[in-house]
């Protein structure tokens, strides 16, 4: 009885997926996608949409740019996090600056829009590795057509938490872990912990129940429940029942716990734009072309 009861208390490990398909986001991104929102069901993934994974690559020095140019957004939030290397931005709400490692952005385009994003001019003249992600994340239909807002989080505002045993530490980057809260102001419910995991690790993490659960591991390799592999470049997608994740590590990790409340809303999107309605769709074109989403 008392197994069967531990039983219900974890959450399920329903699927593992993996993109070995690597395609350039302008000419400064090499970027794994590693799941987004069309290729599954959209609502099952929900608040979370995409996730792109770039890098890691080693860049030679170089006084052209490198990054990808002038483009837009609506509908919901970017959330990029560097892990080497250096990433400038700027957008047409007047948020930007460089993010380096260890620092997060996270851009709400909401209303809408345009924005650039770049390796740094210093970094792309010394030349180096870059590595990063970008996650997006979807906006309640009540917020879409808020005001774009611009997050600037260095690495000094993130706290962390070291694990027992002292091989891992836990950065909360948004939400809550062992009683310290992320400094990302976000519109529903979402939990963003950056882990890294030295091997042997083993931690057992509270989760949330009826929230959307996503393990993303960047590097290294984990053992998920005691049964299930998640390796390198690898998404574990977990059901919402259940409160608990039990993870070691067999081999020195960097692992993304994406956890958030989910938002029961139709989604239908198009390159750039997330909305509701296709009609919303055909209207954020319209205002694009028209200027609305500003100018940089």
């Amino acid at each position: 009885m008392q197994a069967a009861n531990k039983e219900k208390l974890v959450k399920k490990l329903y699927s593992i997926q993996r993109s070995l398909d690597r395609h350039w986001v302008g000419n400064g991104f090499p970027v794994r996608t590693l799941f987004a929102y069309p290729n599954l069901d959209p609502l099952k993934i929900s608040p979370f949409l995409l996730l792109d994974y770039a890098g890691p690559m080693e860049f030679t020095p170089t006084n052209q740019r490198r990054g990808v140019g002038e483009h837009p957004h609506r509908g919901f939030e970017t959330v990029t996090i560097v892990y080497k290397g250096e990433v400038e931005h700027r957008d047409s709400s007047g948020g930007g600056g460089i993010i380096r490692p260890g620092d997060v952005q996270w851009m709400t385009a909401a209303s809408g829009l345009v924005h650039d994003e770049f390796h740094s001019r210093d970094f792309a003249q010394r030349g180096g590795t870059l590595e990063m992600v970008q996650l997006w994340v979807n906006l309640p239909a009540k917020y879409k057509m808020a005001s774009p807002r611009y997050q600037s989080i260095l690495s000094d505002r993130i706290p962390s938490v070291s694990l027992p045993g002292g091989d891992g530490v836990v950065r909360v980057i948004a939400g809550e872990f062992a009683g310290l809260r992320g400094p990302a102001q976000t519109f529903t419910p979402i939990h963003v912990w950056d882990l890294r995991l030295g091997t042997g690790q083993k931690i057992d993490l509270e989760m949330f129940v009826g929230y959307t659960t996503v393990l993303v591991v960047l590097k290294g390799a984990v053992q998920v429940n005691e049964s299930e592999a998640i390796e390198e470049a690898e998404i574990g997608f977990f059901d919402r029942a259940g409160k608990s994740i039990h993870i070691n590590c067999t081999k020195d990790a960097t692992v993304l716990l994406l956890s958030g409340e989910p938002i029961d809303e139709p989604i239908v999107g198009q390159g750039p734009f997330v909305m509701n309605s296709l009609q919303e769709i055909r209207q954020a074109m319209v205002d694009y072309q028209n200027g609305k989403m500003g100018h940089l």
